[in-house]
C-alpha cells in the first residue's frame, strides 16, 4: 500500500491495529507514528488490545504532533466483543487505510493433551478474528482503498511438535486471506500475508498449556530470533513497497520448500529440533499416572 503516507491523499489517514500494547503490534504502532511525522502526514492510530491498562500506558507515550490516537479495548476470543468493536468502528471511522491483524496466541502441548477449549481459543484469536475483523471493516477498508495486514507465521506452512492448534489456525489465516485478497483485488481492497519465524514478543512466554493455564518449558526455536523493532520495519517496508507476502530469510524458509519436497525428511530434522515437545509431553503422562493422595 504505497499511498499510507502520500501527501496527495488530503485527508487523515486511519490504520487499526490489534495487539497494540505490547510485543510485534506496539512496534508497529511506534514505526507506524514515526514514519507519519517524518512524512509530515496526519495520522490516527486506533489501538485495540485486552489489557485497558496497558492501552492506555502505550498511547500516553506516543507524543508525535501529527499522530492522533484511539484506544479500544476488546475480547477477541470472543465472537460479540469483535461485532461489537466493529460496530464501534464504522461509526468512527468512514475510511481505514490500514487494518493490522497482530493480536495472537499460542499452546505448546501436544494435541493429544490439548482441551478441546485450548484449541478453540487459539483458533477464535489467531483465525476467526483477523477474518470477524475484516469483514465487519469491509466498507471502511473498500472506501479508502485500504490494505489488509496479517500477522501470520512459517508455522501455517509446515508442522510444528507441540503447536497442532496454532498451526492449524496459521494455516486457515493464509488460506482465507489468499482467496479474500483475489476476490477484493478489484474493489481495491489489499492483503499482505507476513509469515515470521521466530519474534521476540509475549506470544511464546504467554503460551497455553495443554490445560489452559501457563505453560511451564522453554520455547524451542530454529535459527536467529529477531527482535519485534526489526519485524516492525520489515514489515512496513514490505507495505510501502506493495508486497503481498513477507517471508523470513532464514531456516525457517528452507524448512517449507523442505517440507514440500521432501516432507519425510523435514519431519525428522523438526522431531530432532523440537524434541523437548515430545519429552515434556511424556513427563506430563508419566505425572498424571501417578497415585493422587
Amino acid at each position: 500500500m504505497k499511498e499510507l503516507f502520500a501527501k496527495r491523499v488530503n485527508r487523515e489517514r486511519v490504520a487499526v491495529v490489534t495487539g497494540a500494547a505490547g510485543g510485534l503490534g506496539w512496534a508497529m504502532v511506534q514505526e507506524l507514528a514515526q514514519r507519519a511525522q517524518a512524512a509530515s502526514v496526519a495520522l490516527r492510530l486506533v489501538l485495540v488490545d485486552v489489557n485497558e491498562n496497558a492501552l492506555r500506558q502505550r498511547a500516553a507515550e506516543l507524543t508525535q504532533p501529527l499522530v492522533s490516537i484511539d484506544v479500544h479495548v476488546a475480547d477477541l476470543s470472543a465472537e460479540a466483543s469483535i461485532a461489537q468493536l466493529c460496530e464501534k468502528l464504522r461509526d468512527a471511522y468512514p475510511q481505514v487505510d490500514l487494518l493490522i491483524n497482530n493480536a495472537g496466541i499460542t499452546h505448546r502441548s501436544l494435541s493429544a493433551q490439548t482441551s478441546n477449549a485450548v484449541i478453540r481459543r487459539v483458533m477464535a484469536v489467531d483465525y476467526h478474528a483477523p477474518v470477524e475483523l475484516a469483514q465487519g471493516l469491509l466498507a471502511p477498508l473498500t472506501a479508502a482503498g485500504g490494505c489488509v495486514v496479517n500477522i501470520s507465521s512459517m508455522a501455517g506452512w509446515m508442522p510444528v511438535l507441540g503447536r497442532a492448534g496454532y498451526c492449524a489456525a496459521k494455516s486457515a489465516l493464509h488460506q482465507y486471506f489468499e482467496t479474500f485478497r483475489e476476490e477484493m483485488r478489484e474493489d481495491g481492497v489489499s492483503v499482505l500475508m507476513v509469515y515470521p519465524s521466530f519474534v521476540a514478543t509475549n506470544i511464546d512466554a504467554n503460551a497455553l498449556s495443554g490445560d489452559g493455564g501457563r505453560a511451564q518449558h522453554a520455547q524451542s526455536t530454529v535459527g536467529q530470533v529477531r527482535s519485534a523493532d526489526w519485524m516492525a520495519g520489515r514489515i512496513l517496508d514490505a507495505l510501502a513497497a506493495g508486497k503481498e507476502r513477507l517471508f523470513p530469510r532464514d531456516k525457517s524458509l528452507f524448512g517449507a520448500y523442505l517440507y514440500k519436497l521432501a516432507p519425510r525428511l523435514f519431519l525428522r530434522q523438526m522431531v530432532k529440533n523440537f524434541r523437548v515437545e515430545l519429552e515434556e509431553g511424556r513427563k506430563l503422562a508419566r505425572q498424571s499416572e501417578l497415585p493422587q493422595n
